[in-house]
């Protein structure tokens, strides 16, 4: 980045002419900006009540293209250059004081209140954060499906931040190519040439975004060319709205229709809106609308838009954005408590206090500072050291957590109590209620835990480098008393621990093949917890048939199977349900199994636990598990895996229900007998999945579908 102008086109080749206050204050706009904050805090805090508050972000992506854009043509059209030097350092000393304190400040709070198996992805993604590539790792995670129960980080917001960041870093470059285009053809004015180039951003990213919400939705809420053509509509707003010649009452009209379309999005739109796509129109042409008929002449509005707390909220915008979502995620930790009302209220005051208290000390003064407001280079070497200084405390996580992980591995025995965990739900007179010790998952919960005698991931059932499958031998002689597989998405990779003591036990010889969100069913897989990518669902599609046909090929004496069934999406054109699929595609693999001549074993998926709660919950509530029990219906709702057992029959299959290891007759716990359950929001804890071998040994043993308590 230089520090002087960078040359364009003469002055002499430029239209003087320059929007009508375009450098002026505008009320109306400082009141968009505390309408979008409120949508998007309150969202944030109860995400159930106004399910589309997210579009707050798309309404700051439009104001930001409007303004940038008004500014950088003002100066080319004036100067014929842009002081790109002096237009990054600006953003510099405008934005990163306060972004860089509130992550420093966060990072400390991790350290405190968190457990230390969360450092770790809060450390990458503060370090993501501060170089503005937040929305990019979020985008990698996403299609990391072992990522995709994580818990949201504390600096997860900071995905919009870096969009726009990027967008500040390329912006004026594409403003300088269209300016210089017309001084070398000299065919058109550089306005003409300025919106010819930004409506073309804007209608090949408008294309990406569709499209890629189409095929990738997880990745193309997060990526930024998904996202141009909102700034790109503030963009053409800034370069032809002045053009307008409106009445004040169908300026006025205008600016209702664009807010009644920001509202109705808020308020209809939810997390099941394929988003950004077509949908995002709705609120990003509102947005339009009611700048581009807006001005700083009083309107209809200005009652409530130019009153002074609208305007304050609007004010500290940026800096509530910045608070706010650290505080939700660590809110309940720092106050051993769930979240309520009274409680959200709370984190709302304090991010209030923080943003002002920001605004005043940090923001304002940040921008005015002589020693760097003088000059480019102090302003890229402050810069640099701040962000020098966040890495340092995020690398200070990574090491804790690091130290901490290395003490904590699975114990080579279990300790099994009459009354610990799930004997607690078998045995009379036990305590099921009985408070965990610790309720901390670390690396000795880890569901996915392989032991030394699993090999190397093998060649064998990989698609598209996708590796999938180990052989994890167990035999003392070298000489299997049975082969055995286990295979399934990470529902059935959460059974291994239990699987693999027994196999220590028996000497069996275990082939392990998982895809995580990806059903072994002969059925037409469309995608776990809503569509995938058309390519990845059909690499699960024969990931799944390489299995079956691996398993008649090879003919083990046993094969385990489990899944996240009730999360799966299926259509086979036929209209029938998800069910009725799934028994004739479930039936028609374990049938061919069976031919070949295997024992099939289906372990019936456990009660949800994050759809069903707060995945937080024992956490929180650790003295009082009885806090967490949720209703059995409701937790344990109809499992595809045993409706197809059971049509198949007993005699063909084995269904091992284990429900009543988890469950009273009326509530599904998150701990049993002091033993937390759960290792996160979707997969049991390891602890607890060992202390089930005895259960699943006796199923297998007496072809009991449930084990006698």
């Amino acid at each position: 980045m230089s520090g002087g102008p960078t040359p364009a086109v003469t002055p002499q080749q430029t239209p003087t002419r320059r929007s009508r206050g375009r450098s002026s204050f505008r009320p109306d706009i400082q009141a968009l900006r505390a309408l979008a904050i409120g949508l998007v805090v309150v969202n944030h805090l109860r995400p159930h009540g106004l399910t589309g508050g997210y579009v707050g972000v798309d309404v700051f992506f439009v104001i930001s293209g409007f303004l940038i854009t008004s500014h950088l043509v003002d100066q080319l059209t004036k100067t014929g250059r842009i002081a790109l030097g002096q237009f990054y350092a600006r953003r510099i000393r405008r934005l990163l004081p306060a972004a860089l304190l509130v992550l420093a400040a966060t990072a400390a709070l991790v350290a405190v209140f968190l457990p230390y198996p969360r450092w770790q992805r809060n450390a990458i993604e503060i370090l993501a954060s501060a170089g503005y590539v937040e929305n990019w790792a979020l985008a990698g995670f996403s299609v990391n499906y072992s990522a995709l129960n994580d818990s949201a980080s504390a600096v997860q917001h900071y995905w919009s931040l870096s969009v726009e960041e990027q967008f500040y870093l390329l912006w004026p470059l594409v403003l300088l190519g269209a300016a210089a285009l017309t001084a070398r053809f000299a065919a058109t004015t550089l306005r003409r040439a300025v919106i010819v180039a930004v409506v073309a951003v804007g209608v090949l990213s408008l294309g990406a975004s569709v499209w890629f919400t189409m095929v990738m939705p997880s990745q193309a809420y997060f990526v930024t060319f998904t996202r141009a053509w909102e700034f790109a509509a503030g963009a053409v707003v800034a370069l032809t709205a002045h053009r307008l010649t409106l009445g004040r009452r169908t300026r006025g009209a205008i600016v209702a229709v664009g807010a009644i379309a920001v509202a109705v999005s808020a308020v209809v739109y939810n997390e099941t809106t394929p988003f950004p796509g077509i949908a995002a129109v709705v609120p990003v042409v509102g947005t339009a609308l009611i700048i581009a008929a807006g001005g700083r002449e009083r309107a209809w509005h200005s009652i409530v838009s130019g009153s002074r707390p609208v305007q304050w909220l609007g004010g500290v915008s940026y800096s509530l954005y910045l608070w706010h979502w650290p505080l939700i995620v660590i809110a309940p930790f720092a106050l051993s408590m769930p979240r309520t009302w009274i409680v959200d209220l709370g984190i709302l005051a304090v991010a209030l206090v923080l943003s002002w208290a920001t605004k005043a000390l940090v923001e304002d003064p940040g921008q005015k500072w002589r020693f760097w407001a003088q000059s480019v280079r102090r302003s890229m070497l402050l810069m640099v050291t701040g962000i020098v200084v966040v890495a340092l405390a995020a690398g200070g996580l990574l090491v804790g957590y690091t130290v901490s992980a290395a003490r904590d591995s699975p114990e080579a025995e279990i300790e099994v109590g009459t009354c610990t965990g799930p004997a607690a739900l078998a045995t009379a007179g036990c305590d099921p209620f009985a408070a965990p010790e610790d309720t901390t998952m670390t690396a000795a919960n880890e569901y996915f835990y392989t032991p030394a005698e699993c090999g190397e991931l093998l060649p064998k059932l990989s698609y598209d480098g996708l590796l999938t499958t180990r052989e994890c031998d167990f035999t003392p002689s070298g000489e299997a008393t049975e082969d055995v597989w286990l295979v399934g998405d990470s529902h059935a990779q959460q059974w291994q621990g239990a699987i693999f003591d027994l196999a220590r036990e028996r000497g069996w010889d275990v082939t392990i093949s998982f895809y995580g969100g990806c059903p072994v069913a002969d059925v037409d897989f469309v995608g776990f917890r809503g569509p995938w990518a058309p390519q990845d669902a059909q690499r699960c599609r024969d990931w799944s048939r390489g299995v079956s046909d691996a398993i008649v090929a090879e003919r083990p004496a046993r094969v385990f199977t489990s899944m996240a069934a009730r999360a799966d999406t299926l259509d086979d054109g036929s209209g029938r349900s998800v069910e009725e699929q799934f028994t004739e595609g479930l039936i028609a693999d374990w049938s061919a199994w069976r031919a070949a001549g295997s024992d099939v074993e289906v372990l019936a998926d456990p009660p949800l636990n994050g759809a069903v709660r707060d995945p937080d919950c024992l956490a929180i509530n650790g003295s009082d598990p009885a806090a967490c029990a949720v209703p059995r219906a409701q937790a344990q709702p109809t499992d595809p895996l045993v409706v197809a057992a059971n049509a198949m029959g007993v005699d063909q299959v084995g269904l091992i229900d284990l429900t009543d290891r988890f469950c009273t007759n009326t509530q599904c716990l998150a701990s049993v007998g002091g033993v937390p359950v759960y290792y996160d929001a979707d997969h049991l804890n390891l602890v607890y999945v060992r202390l089930l071998a005895a259960d699943i040994a006796r199923a297998i043993d007496d072809g009991s579908p449930t084990p006698p308590g």
